[in-house]
């Protein structure tokens, strides 16, 4: 498995496409829009920067990083020879049934395709494919270089053996792979999104603000940073979009998207992506926003 192609190249597909490239796979590296892939080429190299200055990798490393991403506007051309799709687009149903159903069409009949998908269904996306025993969910964390997680999940119809080509891919790049099962919000977003639903309920119930919670937990509960301020990395609409995924599959209340965090998404307030959420991000750093319309 040498060909790898990553569809979108925004915050999680180009770091997905960077993880392949360093580790020697050749990285096809799509996206409707060239600008995109114009800022994403640029991301890496910013970042494979960083990483030297850190001695994490050598000049070497870097150049030949590098050169094993190409670019493609076109998705046909950039997956006909790809050995593993990664699907990175944006958190969508249809736009990922649409994308996996070209991509059964244009991709060779033994190419795996895998989801970045961080909630929705990989038995739903496979069934929009010829060959659901080769769909599987690889949930890289961000971000990507860094972080040593990626969830492995299984949809009803993925088979062992790719089960088990994409863990011991997945452990070639470094990381941690883990299995789980094709339930909504997978292992990670189930846990970790009703807490940051319920930072954000505590918030708009006037329990306390925004430093004040995100302290808590982070000086109470070892976390390296508050749930709110994780929310404005992760984007208030992703947030939302999960909670939405949760609240359908399970029929359970407490799923139930604070309705601060609906007003915030409508007002076009995503967090770090707009330069402001729960902080201010609009000058680069961490602002607090001294704000009463987050309370009721």
């Amino acid at each position: 498995m040498n060909n790898i192609a990553v569809i979108g190249s925004g915050t999680m597909g180009n770091g997905i496409a960077h993880v392949f490239a360093q580790h020697g796979f050749h990285v096809a590296l799509i996206d409707i829009n060239p600008a995109a892939l114009e800022k994403a080429v640029t991301t890496i190299k910013k970042n494979l920067e960083r990483q030297l200055n850190k001695g994490i990798i050598d000049e070497t490393t870097k150049e030949q990083t590098l050169k094993n991403i190409a670019t493609y506007t076109n998705l046909k051309e950039g997956v006909n020879k790809a050995d593993l799709v990664i699907e990175a687009a944006t958190e969508n149903l249809e736009i990922k049934l649409k994308l996996f159903t070209q991509l059964d069409e244009f991709t060779k009949p033994e190419a795996i395709l895998a989801s970045n998908t961080s909630s929705i269904s990989i038995t739903k996306i496979a069934a929009a494919t010829q060959r659901p025993e080769k769909v599987i969910g690889m949930h890289f964390m961000n971000p990507v270089p860094v972080m040593k997680l990626v969830e492995i999940i299984r949809g009803y119809g993925t088979s062992d053996e790719v089960t088990q080509s994409i863990m011991e891919t997945s452990r070639k790049l470094n990381k941690v792979p883990v299995e789980v099962n094709d339930y909504p919000g997978f292992v990670a977003n189930r846990i970790l999104m009703p807490m940051i639903n319920e930072a954000i309920y505590s918030l708009y119930e006037g329990v306390a603000g925004v430093e004040e919670i995100d302290t808590v937990m982070k000086l109470g509960m070892a976390h390296p940073m508050g749930p709110l301020q994780l929310a404005d990395f992760v984007g208030l609409d992703v947030c939302l979009s999960i909670l939405k995924v949760l609240h359908e599959g399970f029929g359970n209340p407490k799923y139930a998207p604070c309705p601060l965090l609906v007003n915030m998404v409508e007002a076009g307030h995503l967090g770090v992506k707009s330069g402001e959420g729960f902080y201010s991000w609009k000058h680069k750093s961490k602002e607090l926003i001294l704000a009463k319309r987050f309370q009721k």
